[in-house]
């Protein structure tokens, strides 16, 4: 029979987890209407910030959330393990996404984004003259994680 322990990560496991990861989730809500897209983040430990590097056509669903200053959430996850023990790793991040402006950045803020991998252009129908890619730090209210160990092999 497996077992399944679930434990809180601790503040600094949720920092050390965000700081070993790249990939996750971004949650946008404006009213009623969910919009969620795969993103690459630097983290910042010291702050807390989680910094984002977004790509957008004009006219993109994307880019229409973004102006409209909605709720934010951050869902970064991983899986690891193979066979008889499995452990699931996931952090939670709610609060508020602001766009940064070029005259606003500093050499500690570049170093950031430096973190964030490029997008991948080749994924875009539109030519790469059509893209705007823009800047943006996510600063939490909330921070959570949590982990799950299943054990199959347990009796």
């Amino acid at each position: 029979m497996a077992t399944r322990s679930e434990v809180e990560m601790s503040d600094a496991e949720v920092d050390a987890f965000l700081s070993q990861h790249e990939t996750g989730v971004l949650s946008l809500a404006r009213g009623e209407t969910p919009y969620a897209i795969p993103i690459s983040y630097g983290f910042d430990a010291e702050s807390r910030t989680v910094f984002l590097r977004l790509v957008s056509t004009p006219d993109s669903e994307k880019r229409n959330f973004l102006a409209s200053d909605p709720k934010a959430r951050v869902v970064l996850y991983d899986e690891d393990g193979e066979g008889d023990r499995e452990e699931y790793a996931s952090v939670v991040g709610v609060g508020t996404l602001y766009r940064v402006a070029l005259d606003d950045l500093t050499p500690e803020t570049i170093a950031q984004y430096g973190e964030t991998h490029r997008p991948l252009f080749e994924i875009w129908a539109d030519g790469k003259e059509e893209l705007d890619i823009e800047l943006y730090r996510f600063e939490p209210e909330r921070l959570t994680g949590r982990t799950v160990v299943v054990d199959r092999d347990a009796e």
